[in-house]
């Protein structure tokens, strides 16, 4: 609470300014990131196409000979290229941009090691299948436990997208990012099968089990900014409370609430360096 001075006027505490500066000092951080990786993104994404104009091995150039699409003409030709190849390529970038803003106040790795007991790999598969099954809806609660059991060892290590330990509050954080959230059939049990591994090898190690957090990330919601998601095969084998959505999961790695917004209002302040970069390469291959 401020406190009145002699002269009747309002003093802010040395804590409250403390934090506001820190808020302000955090936003630049992220702002700067974002700044960074777009601009860096922006360049380096025209210099590899036009580099690339008289490669038949260049990335444009291995997607223009579909003959179906050719017949409708050059330039949808070029467009349908180049825009699979921005997809991919902006997907990418925003996985850099957000382990460099996860940097910023979690530790962060993208591997874990360690090992597991045979009885834990046993009950995942078992509540994997009852999942794909249908038997059974994901629930945090049913992986409560697994620390318990014991039996053979087994030594592991997995590539991780993102396992981030916040040190102020010993939290971990195993994340499994899929950008626009596209999870086929074939991936949703793999993937679950990697994190809950990865729960298991962590919790054998710590004593606070109840401080592992499995969640499912997107970078943008596909259905919306704020509605619910419902794909399916994703629901199949993730509970609700392990989705971290769009704005939930720039939030966390941002460690604010206002993370999302500022991440996207940068963005867009630096977008124009992508359309520039854009226009450069449509100058060299549809001169």
């Amino acid at each position: 609470m401020p406190h009145v001075n002699q002269q009747g006027q309002y003093q802010l505490s040395s804590h409250k300014i403390g934090r506001e500066q820190e808020t302000v000092n955090n936003e630049k951080a992220i702002r700067a990131i974002v700044s960074g990786c777009v601009q860096t993104y922006a360049s380096g994404f025209s210099d590899r196409h036009i580099r690339e104009k008289d490669d038949e091995d260049g990335t444009i150039n291995m997607k223009i000979h579909n003959v179906f699409i050719a017949a409708l003409g050059p330039e949808i030709q070029y467009y349908s290229a180049l825009a699979r190849s921005l997809d991919s390529s902006l997907g990418n970038m925003l996985e850099r941009m957000a382990i460099n803003i996860a940097s910023l106040h979690y530790t962060v790795s993208q591997h874990v090691e360690g090992f597991l007991y045979r009885k834990q790999t046993d009950y995942i598969a078992e509540i994997l299948e009852k999942y794909k099954r249908h038997a059974m809806i994901p629930s945090t609660n049913d992986y409560i436990g697994l620390s318990e059991m014991k039996g053979a060892v087994i030594q592991k290590r997995h590539e991780s997208d993102y396992y981030l330990i916040d040190e102020d509050t010993n939290q971990h954080y195993l994340i499994e990012l899929k950008i626009g959230g596209d999870l086929d059939n074939k991936k949703a049990r793999s993937e679950k099968e990697a994190l809950l591994e990865q729960y298991c090898i962590l919790t054998n190690q710590i004593k606070n089990k109840g401080n592992v957090k499995i969640l499912f990330a997107t970078a943008y919601n596909r259905y919306g900014e704020g509605k619910p998601w419902t794909q399916g095969r994703v629901r199949q084998f993730f509970a609700e409370d392990e989705l971290c959505i769009s704005k939930d999961f720039w939030n966390l790695v941002c460690k604010s609430n206002q993370g999302y917004h500022i991440v996207i209002d940068e963005y867009k302040k630096n977008a124009h360096y992508i359309n520039d970069a854009l226009d450069r390469i449509k100058d060299v291959y549809l001169p």
